[in-house]
């Protein structure tokens, strides 16, 4: 392990939003609920023991909240925008309907086949979310930290992991993510990142495991 960087990422806990079913994305701050509180308690009491040297969030308040535990230890934390999620456009603070799953499914389906530049509700394209996700990962490979924890959101996520074992965008759609899974990768020297654990809910207990998007 020597000269080898270790990042934790998580999702951050359940909202009433994806309990409901209800769109968030970028727009919407919503806060945990109390099954979100529990996961991240879980979480905490799992992880704190590690010496994260800095804690990495969304600009949205339910990522924060979900590593407020690590925060108030007094382990410096910063807010990245270019983690949060994507923009949804029309569909978000709103409850899905058939044709709004319909078109999710279509452009979705679209980005797997390399059609990036697609957007649901008109929001943000595939293509638009890979750029400040790149940005990030340059961001990241640059700081000296040996362990940094990140909280960010199920669709950024998906994009930022492919894009961190170095598969294009596209492939993003093979990943699946829940509240409060944990992914960790380890930066070898050269700049690749291996991961070690994909999604894993270990901590969680079972009836505090969700798969709400």
């Amino acid at each position: 392990m020597a000269n080898c960087k270790m990042i934790y990422i998580v999702r951050h806990g359940q909202t009433d939003f994806n309990l409901r079913g209800i769109v968030q994305g970028s727009g919407v701050d919503s806060s945990l609920n109390e099954t979100g509180r529990h996961q991240a308690r879980h979480f905490y009491e799992r992880y704190r023991e590690v010496p994260f040297d800095a804690v990495l969030t969304s600009s949205l308040k339910r990522t924060w909240e979900t590593v407020e535990g690590f925060i108030n230890d007094g382990i410096p934390w910063e807010k990245h925008p270019d983690i949060n999620e994507m923009c949804w456009g029309s569909h978000e603070g709103k409850l899905g309907t058939p044709d709004s799953i319909e078109e999710y499914q279509r452009i979705k389906n679209g980005w797997g086949a390399g059609q990036l530049d697609g957007r649901i509700g008109g929001g943000e394209s595939a293509r638009e979310l890979g750029e400040r996700l790149e940005r990030f990962i340059d961001h990241l490979r640059t700081r000296k930290e040996e362990r940094i924890l990140i909280c960010s959101h199920g669709r950024a996520m998906c994009g930022l992991v492919t894009l961190m074992m170095s598969r294009p965008l596209p492939r993003m759609n093979e990943l699946r993510h829940s509240n409060l899974g944990l992914w960790l990768a380890r930066q070898e020297p050269d700049q690749r990142f291996e991961f070690e654990l994909l999604n894993d809910r270990g901590h969680i207990p079972e009836p505090l495991k969700t798969d709400q998007w």
